[in-house]
């Protein structure tokens, strides 16, 4: 009871000191140092187990190799990002629906789910496709909240469809194979790409007035009809990308997926060689697109300050783990939930709940760092596949990111269209992510009424 009543303390003292805004890995390490000068007798003994326990956390929780995957596929998307032909693709996409309603928002939509396959982290494709997509929307006369929501709410693809930074932390916490996962993450990635695009064109019909109602800003800022642009006229568009342009980049992007994906999965390398290698094909690629030295100093500096972070948040929360399982808490959770009797969905479903309170709060990684290890042997205990499990988990926790007060995803796009729309309002975007949010919600839904959508993939594959 003793043990209990520590946890209960841990747990209390964690959620009041990032509530407070102490940075999470510095959280975590308080209550862990906290945790086990309690368990060990509060003395002088108390101290050097500290000392003993972080340093041998910190040593085992980042010294495996599969570790260098994280900053190395970072770097593949920031290569690839700065190369430009993230840019031509979405540009070159556009161009293939000019006939369809809602074009830019369902191009938005479809270059977000081909970025994805390049760069593991949602805010990256959040804040790429806020400065190239929104201006173009904005400029057709689209609603701003809706032209937002699109960019917001599709970025979740970056954490779904693989390589994804979140599949590969999962991958690590769980010990499941990453290119399982990797697999896994297709289908349903591509399930929500649809399900995103289905809403978008039924928006577009019902109400073309949140889509420009077919109107266009010509250079001047003045309102015309676009149905009297052509777009084959050189000059009808100063932002349109070539044939040529078009090909050439989709075609470098397809040969990085199929390279590092398709290596991964039919056994060429492993993850982190798969890391390896994209990494040094986005380079070539964007050497060949023009990269200059200072945006390749750019790219390495973005990748250290985003993959640092992220490998102390696992050697903190490592620590943090180790403490609980000290306590005993881990097991008591799982005891609460195996006894209470609730049918395997109900306990899915608390566990959801329970991901969108704390994306509510932290970011996603920290939420996977303080649960993924907990829940996921009561996913498997309970009978539900643990691939299929991991992928709820991560659309979950992505859905988080778009829920008030502190939805990531969605303070990352006010950032990046700040110069170009510094009125925009937060909750105007909140509000308009709302649907993707929903559309979230109903494919864990389908994923935990048909787990074989997230496990078709591995399975034939592995």
């Amino acid at each position: 009871m003793f043990e209990v009543n520590i946890a209960v303390l841990l747990i209390a003292c964690l959620i009041g000191l990032v509530a407070m805004g102490v940075h999470i890995a510095i959280a975590l390490g308080m209550t862990s140092a906290l945790g086990i000068f309690l368990v060990t007798g509060g003395d002088s003994y108390a101290f050097r187990t500290v000392q003993t326990m972080l340093a041998a956390t910190a040593y085992e929780a980042i010294r495996d190799y599969v570790f260098a995957v994280i900053p190395l596929f970072l770097l593949m998307g920031e290569f690839i990002s700065k190369s430009g032909t993230v840019t031509d693709v979405y540009r070159g996409i556009n161009r293939m629906l000019r006939k369809l309603p809602g074009r830019l928002a369902i191009a938005t939509v479809f270059g977000n789910a081909l970025f994805s396959f390049v760069t593991g982290v949602s805010i990256a494709s959040a804040a790429t496709f806020s400065r190239i997509a929104y201006p173009e929307m904005k400029r057709f006369g689209y609603h701003k909240g809706f032209a937002l929501g699109a960019v917001a709410g599709s970025s979740c693809l970056g954490m779904l469809i693989p390589p994804s930074v979140l599949m590969i932390v999962w991958g690590i916490l769980t010990e499941q194979s990453i290119g399982q996962l990797f697999a896994a993450g297709v289908f349903p990635g591509l399930l929500l790409m649809t399900l995103f695009i289905i809403y978008v064109f039924g928006m577009a019909v019902i109400n073309p007035s949140v889509v420009g109602g077919g109107l266009i800003q010509n250079k001047d800022g003045q309102i015309i009809n676009n149905k009297s642009v052509s777009y084959d006229e050189p000059d009808a568009d100063p932002d349109n990308v070539s044939t040529r342009q078009f090909i050439i980049s989709l075609c470098g992007i397809i040969a990085v997926v199929v390279a590092v994906l398709g290596g991964i999965w039919f056994g060429v390398f492993s993850p982190t060689e798969g890391a390896g290698a994209g990494a040094f094909i986005g380079l070539i690629l964007a050497l060949l697109k023009g990269l200059r030295y200072r945006e390749f100093i750019d790219a390495i500096l973005s990748v250290g300050k985003t993959s640092a972070p992220i490998l102390l948040l696992l050697v903190a929360a490592s620590l943090y783990s180790r403490t609980l399982a000290m306590t005993g808490m881990a097991n008591a959770i799982e005891s609460l939930f195996i006894g209470s009797g609730m049918a395997t969905w109900a306990i899915i479903a608390v566990m959801v709940l329970i991901w969108f309170a704390l994306g509510m709060i932290i970011d996603s990684i920290s939420i996977m760092l303080l649960t993924a290890a907990i829940f996921s042997p009561i996913a498997v205990k309970v009978g539900f596949d643990p691939i299929a499990f991991a992928i709820i988990a991560i659309i979950a926790i992505e859905a988080g990111l778009l829920t008030p007060p502190f939805g990531l995803l969605v303070y990352t796009v006010k950032s990046a269209i700040q110069d170009i729309d510094p009125e925009m309002n937060v909750m105007t975007i909140f509000k308009s992510s709302t649907p993707y949010w929903i559309i979230m919600l109903i494919g864990m839904v389908l994923i935990v009424r048909f787990p074989e959508i997230a496990t078709y993939l591995p399975e034939a594959l592995f």
